[in-house]
């Protein structure tokens, strides 16, 4: 998989070379912070086709592909790589490396963060079924064990199945339109 630096993708936009970057966050991370230039195409719903399709003409420019860190920037380089597009370049360390180099960001409105509404929503789950466990009926003490299998699934696999029901949530699923509720 071919990388490139924030500080050489930045260079080749100064020096007018074409570079199509997309993101592919969450649409509500993308509104909160996101590199200059850069358009949303979130990896749940990433079309490789379709994005070659649309690039006017550029196909056989590199598309630079970013997110917060690498991790699902490198997934969607192989979705793009699975599907016989091969001019893809996986931007090493993503926006944040991106915000730490100082480079320009466009910035909008905070959002709770998928992550942080999983942590939320795990810990909420535990606690239901331990109170329910002690106070109701022991068979209730099963929730916590399943969310924990759940959990310690989504570390080994790097794939978290809760995380992925709440990116189809409404609150998480607006555009550029800002019309999001929190």
């Amino acid at each position: 998989m071919e990388t490139i630096t924030v500080h050489q993708l930045k260079q080749l936009q100064e020096q007018g070379s074409h570079v199509d970057l997309i993101d592919v966050r969450m649409p509500t991370e993308f509104r909160e912070v996101h590199a200059e230039r850069a358009q949303n195409f979130p990896l749940d719903s990433l079309d490789p086709e379709a994005i070659t399709a649309a690039r006017n003409g550029q196909s056989n420019e590199p598309l630079y592909v970013i997110c917060k860190s690498g991790n699902r920037s490198g997934k969607a380089v192989e979705k793009f790589l699975g599907a016989g597009i091969t001019n893809v370049v996986n931007v090493d360390g993503g926006t944040t490396a991106w915000i730490e180099a100082g480079l320009p960001v466009v910035r909008g409105k905070k959002a709770v963060s998928l992550e942080r509404q999983v942590r939320i929503l795990a810990g909420l789950l535990v606690l239901v079924g331990a109170v329910l466990g002690y106070f109701v009926h022991p068979a209730f003490n099963g929730l916590s064990g399943f969310i924990g299998a759940g959990l310690m699934f989504a570390g080994i696999t790097d794939t978290c199945g809760m995380g992925m029901m709440l990116s189809k949530m409404p609150w998480n699923r607006c555009g550029d339109t800002g019309s999001c509720p929190f």
